[in-house]
């Protein structure tokens, strides 16, 4: 235990150690290398399943924390060979000076991760660890089997603990779609008959219209729908979403490859298309701040060139003559700002006035129509 606390250094513990067996054998002990046995990349390796539950329960929103009694090792650091990334909160018996089964180090772990005891589970292999966190409040399993114990924190979570995918959830329960009535279109849809689950996660953001990581033997897919519910005439406009993704795929524009349009409401509630799933990272900060400045430099670049292909495409070619209307584009603008600014002024700004007039009389005399991306206008 005074090696877990820090109280010995790896050297110090080696040679307690050593002393110790000779004790017990009444004769000498080579434990030198004991220790870096102990830790080599053989022994210490971290469980996938455990790792895609961890996932899989942080892709819900809830905080994960590990609670190690660890020790140090020849290089003076703590040895503790997990991603941290992983989790929101990460405590150490040899960096805090008390370990399991001591209550403090317990509380410590609940304070940071700022939650009550009763409000967490914990798991551990070690009988006398369970019950000093059970008597605290903390909901307890026993972890004598990787798949046994997960089938339980199933069981307290009511979400899935497998097949992760990056910036997905399980599905909410007011977003879940019939599943066997897809399953029956999907089978249709590529002639064949579904080996296994049918995989539905629901994607975390972009939620103007829900939209599904699907997985159909081993087809990987992006399902998007209508929300359910009464709709704003001409809101939720997936068709046209499809329409336009299908136009610019075919004049080359680096887009996902649509596969099918449903508008049929009966299959899974409201109508909804199929395209491919696209692999790649998703910046949710546009200043890129966990790339080095070469790297945003790529990016961005390649950001731009992408919006200069949707805004060179050629829309007859697309047959995309009647998506919106055509021509006098910056007057129609300048109109409903006038008449958004109007509905909330408060009082007359000379200036602003000035610029009501001036804008109409200074339109571009020629007008392209063209297709822009919409966040970028």
């Amino acid at each position: 235990m005074k090696y877990m606390r820090g109280e010995l250094s790896a050297q110090g513990f080696v040679e307690e150690f050593g002393h110790l067996c000779s004790n017990i054998t009444g004769g000498t002990v080579p434990v030198q290398s004991f220790l870096t046995d102990l830790t080599s990349n053989e022994m210490v390796k971290q469980h996938p399943a455990m790792t895609e539950a961890i996932q899989c329960i942080r892709a819900e929103g809830l905080k994960t924390a590990v609670l190690s009694n660890n020790f140090f090792v020849h290089s003076g650091e703590s040895f503790l060979p997990i991603d941290r990334s992983y989790f929101d909160v990460v405590v150490e018996s040899c960096l805090e000076g008390v370990c399991k089964p001591d209550p403090r180090i317990y509380h410590l772990c609940a304070e940071r991760l700022s939650v009550q005891p009763a409000e967490a589970i914990f798991l551990d292999d070690i009988g006398q660890n369970l019950k000093a966190a059970a008597q605290l409040g903390f909901t307890t399993i026993k972890v004598n089997n990787v798949k046994e114990a997960l089938e339980d924190l199933e069981n307290l979570l009511r979400f899935p603990l497998k097949d992760f995918v990056p910036n997905t959830r399980s599905v909410r329960p007011s977003m879940e779609i019939p599943r066997d009535s897809l399953k029956n279109y999907m089978e249709d849809l590529f002639g064949e008959v579904l080996s296994g689950s049918l995989l539905v996660r629901q994607f975390s953001h972009g939620q103007s219209n829900p939209t599904y990581y699907v997985r159909f033997n081993g087809k990987q897919l992006v399902l998007r729908k209508k929300p359910p519910g009464k709709l704003l005439p001409g809101a939720h406009a997936i068709e046209r979403e499809y329409r336009i993704l299908k136009a610019l795929g075919k004049a080359g524009v680096p887009v996902p490859k649509v596969l099918s349009l449903c508008e049929d409401s009966s299959i899974i509630g409201t109508p909804f298309y199929l395209m491919e799933y696209c692999t790649g990272r998703i910046f949710k900060d546009p200043a890129l701040p966990e790339l080095d400045a070469k790297k945003r430099q790529a990016v961005y670049t390649a950001m731009n060139k992408v919006l200069c292909q949707i805004h060179s495409v050629d829309i007859k070619a697309a047959g995309l003559e009647d998506y919106g209307k055509q021509g006098a584009y910056v007057q129609r603008q300048i109109q409903t700002w006038t008449k958004q600014y109007r509905a909330s002024e408060t009082h007359q700004i000379p200036s602003m006035e000035r610029l009501i007039e001036w804008l109409p009389q200074h339109l571009p005399a020629d007008q392209n129509t063209t297709v822009v991306h919409g966040d970028f206008r």
